[in-house]
């Protein structure tokens, strides 16, 4: 586990991460769906907690909503959704109103690391390509725990990392980029172990990663063009730097020293079983 940065370190990588995904270069990267594997995993994810029209769902880090509302419309399920910002919150309450879902799903301003909600108050939580971005992981892993039910789960997606990455992968952009912050398989069990949880699946998905990364250096290079074009208006973006990252993500995703994975845990009193990861 790595160490907790001071609290006014903290503040600044949430306002940054915020920032970042706010931003317009965001959203031409990403879409609709920040992460990997896309809404596709997201189901993945509500079919291993066993979501139903009676589950009362938190979605941490909700973004744009996309994830959540999904959710909300695939499996019928009552969702809040919490966002470090206040203009995904504000977007992603429009959206719901917009799709008719607005009884079923809302989305309000939280920090994962102190949610407001009462104790066991959920169902399940779901963290999507998120919870490698908090600072005090071991915090934001025992507020699920508190806001959850008995046998509620938590449903996670997210970067997994070795111990040594490319020089481009490392530092503040890429900890905002969730990869210099990312984990081992192995250390986000141990997070969520410490906090009461049982590891129940975990799921290798390194090819939804692959398929993002792809997806974006393509991205990228079209971007370039309209910028240079002036067909498209993105200041202080610099695709040197963005292009080298995203090849240096490839690279390492080759070498096995990035990749991407789903974990179930449940919330037990249960003695923790051992898990292996599911090719």
């Amino acid at each position: 586990m790595t160490e907790v940065p001071t609290p006014q370190a903290t503040k600044e990588v949430k306002q940054c991460c915020a920032r970042l995904y706010e931003s317009d270069i965001a959203k031409i990267l990403l879409g609709d769906s920040f992460h990997p594997g896309g809404l596709r995993l997201t189901e993945r994810l509500g079919a291993l907690m066993n979501l139903t029209r009676e589950s009362r769902v938190l979605d941490v880090a909700s973004g744009a909503g996309t994830s959540a509302l999904f959710l909300a419309e695939h499996f019928g399920c009552q969702i809040v959704g919490v966002d470090y910002s206040e203009q995904n919150v504000e977007r992603s309450n429009e959206l719901a109103a917009n799709k008719l879902l607005a009884s079923r799903a809302h989305f309000e301003l939280g920090d994962a690391e102190r949610l407001h909600f009462a104790d066991a108050s959920f169902d399940a939580v779901i963290c999507e390509c998120a919870f490698c971005t908090f600072p005090d992981k071991s915090s934001a892993a025992r507020e699920f725990a508190r806001v959850l039910r008995p046998d509620g789960h938590v449903g996670i997606s997210d970067l997994t990392r070795g111990a040594v990455l490319p020089k481009e992968l490392e530092g503040l952009l890429a900890w905002i980029a969730c990869i210099a912050d990312a984990q081992p398989v192995e250390g986000y069990a141990d997070y969520l172990r410490s906090a009461g949880f049982d590891v129940r699946t975990v799921e290798n998905h390194d090819g939804a990663l692959v398929e993002l990364v792809h997806q974006i250096r393509m991205k990228l290079l079209s971007a370039e063009v309209l910028v240079g074009l002036k067909k498209l208006a993105l200041s202080n973006v610099d695709f040197t730097s963005a292009k080298q990252m995203a090849k240096s993500a490839v690279a390492a995703i080759e070498q096995g020293q990035l990749g991407y994975a789903v974990l179930v845990v449940a919330k037990t009193a249960l003695p923790p079983a051992p898990f292996s990861i599911e090719k």
